[in-house]
C-alpha cells in the first residue's frame, strides 16, 4: 500500500485512499433525498474532486489521514443541505 494515500479507519485498520468511496457515499445520499440521477451525479463529483485536492495536499504534510478528516471534509464541501444532513446522520447509524 501507497503509505502517502493511506487512510487510517474507526477501528485503526489502514487501507488506501478510494476516491470511488466519496462519490459513492455522497450518491448515496443525494439519491435518499430523492434527486435525480443526474443531479446526484453532478453533487457527488463535485464534492468528490473538492475532498481529492485537500486529500492530495493533506498527505503531503501526513503519512496516514484518519476517515474522520475525510468525512469533514466531505461536510465542508457538500453545499446541499438535504444531503448533508443525510450523509451525517447516516454515518451515526451505521
Amino acid at each position: 500500500m501507497d503509505k502517502t494515500k493511506c487512510v487510517v479507519k474507526r477501528k485503526g485498520n489502514l487501507e488506501p485512499y478510494d476516491e470511488k468511496k466519496v462519490y459513492a457515499s455522497v450518491y448515496s445520499a443525494a439519491l435518499i433525498c430523492e434527486y435525480p440521477e443526474k443531479k446526484a451525479e453532478k453533487i457527488a463529483l463535485e464534492v468528490m474532486k473538492k475532498v481529492n485536492s485537500w486529500f492530495a495536499k493533506e498527505s503531503k504534510r501526513k503519512k496516514c489521514i484518519n476517515s474522520s478528516r475525510i468525512r469533514e471534509s466531505v461536510l465542508k464541501n457538500l453545499k446541499d443541505e438535504n444531503v448533508a444532513l443525510v450523509y451525517r446522520h447516516h454515518f451515526d447509524l451505521s
